[in-house]
């Protein structure tokens, strides 16, 4: 028996990369619908070879559904997950609106599986930011070996984390530099074609961004609070996959030969490290896969047990529609929905 399962926000980025995840991975759904705002109704969508009509989010019955899989921002999930939630359809969040809850678990499955037994205080799930979520699968194993207690990392996030207008941004604006057209930007905000820009959501009272700040509570949430965490988030003229440069301090030794076997034997790493020519990952490479691929694996001599890490991702898959579908994956292995599909 298959469960019924609700895309909601089906028409964006995100929306859509979770359709074609489900499909791929043959998750078991007897029914899957296409949910959007009401100037989307109608319009179509594909999953696998079938086309499904968009459905508007404020008629639809999510009593029927088993699992909503959000995807619309975070006012609307901060109005709607509830309401869904009382339905008995457990919500898996990607929004920000949630991760905070101590009442909601933060789950990445490869980290923090046994979390998600939690979910039931408000039959809601959150997944984490895309630059957190592949920085903590390659963090955890080498915890696990030898203790961290801080990090310190930069991103390189690619544009399709803002979502379609903002790679729309970088073509329109590439297109504009090699024609000798005029450069528009939105009034306030850089230029984003061959540009790098210090600035990823809204500034904070300390000086940092929203982003940075996801970083390092997400991090703390899923991982181990006792971890030191610091960050710089910077958006680059990429349209898809987040890359970061990660520099770790542990409390026991660990040499580079050493992480980089924990590493290849880590759930969900993908460790591609060869000092040559072409002997790592770079964002295009990664984009369409799975993994999360960590390359340039070396010592720190500047710090006692130190290592530098380069680790990318694509971030429309693993941090965010693929992290998602793998909590339901495992929300359906663990049993955890078993109750409902037998009422």
């Amino acid at each position: 028996m298959g469960y019924n399962v609700a895309v909601v926000g089906a028409t964006g980025n995100v929306g859509r990369e979770m359709l074609d995840i489900l499909h791929e991975r043959g998750f078991p759904a007897d029914r899957v619908d296409a949910i959007a705002s009401r100037r989307s109704q109608g319009t179509e969508t594909s999953f696998g070879d079938a086309t499904l009509k968009v459905r508007a989010l404020d008629n639809y019955d999510f009593s029927g559904a088993d699992i909503a899989l959000m995807s619309a921002g975070g006012a609307i999930s901060k109005e709607w997950s509830p309401k869904i939630a009382k339905q008995g359809c457990v919500v898996i969040d990607n929004s920000s609106a949630w991760r905070y809850d101590a009442d909601v678990p933060l789950i990445v499955p490869e980290v923090n599986a046994d979390a998600i037994e939690k979910f039931s205080r408000r039959n809601i799930i959150a997944n984490p930011n895309c630059s957190t979520a592949q920085l903590v699968v390659a963090l955890k194993p080498l915890h696990d070996a030898a203790t961290i207690r801080r990090v310190v990392v930069a991103t390189y996030q690619s544009v399709s984390g803002a979502g379609k207008a903002a790679m729309d941004d970088l073509f329109n604006q590439t297109r504009a530099v090699f024609v000798g057209d005029p450069i528009e930007a939105e009034d306030g905000k850089k230029r984003i074609a061959f540009n790098c820009v210090p600035h990823i959501d809204v500034f904070m009272e300390d000086g940092s961004t929203k982003e940075e700040w996801k970083v390092v509570a997400e991090t703390k949430k899923i991982v181990d609070p006792a971890i030191k965490v610091t960050c710089t988030a910077v958006r680059v003229p990429v349209f898809v996959s987040h890359s970061e440069a990660v520099n770790i301090e542990f409390e026991k030794p660990i040499s580079a030969d050493e992480a980089r076997e924990i590493l290849r034997g880590a759930p969900g790493c993908l460790v591609v490290d060869k000092r040559e020519d072409g002997g790592y990952v770079t964002p295009f490479e990664a984009a369409g896969e799975d993994a999360t691929y960590i390359s340039r694996i070396r010592e720190d001599s500047t710090v006692e047990n130190g290592l530098n890490m380069w680790v990318v991702s694509d971030n429309l898959r693993k941090g965010a529609a693929l992290n998602t579908i793998q909590i339901a994956e495992l929300l359906v292995n663990r049993g955890l929905l078993k109750e409902r599909q037998a009422a």
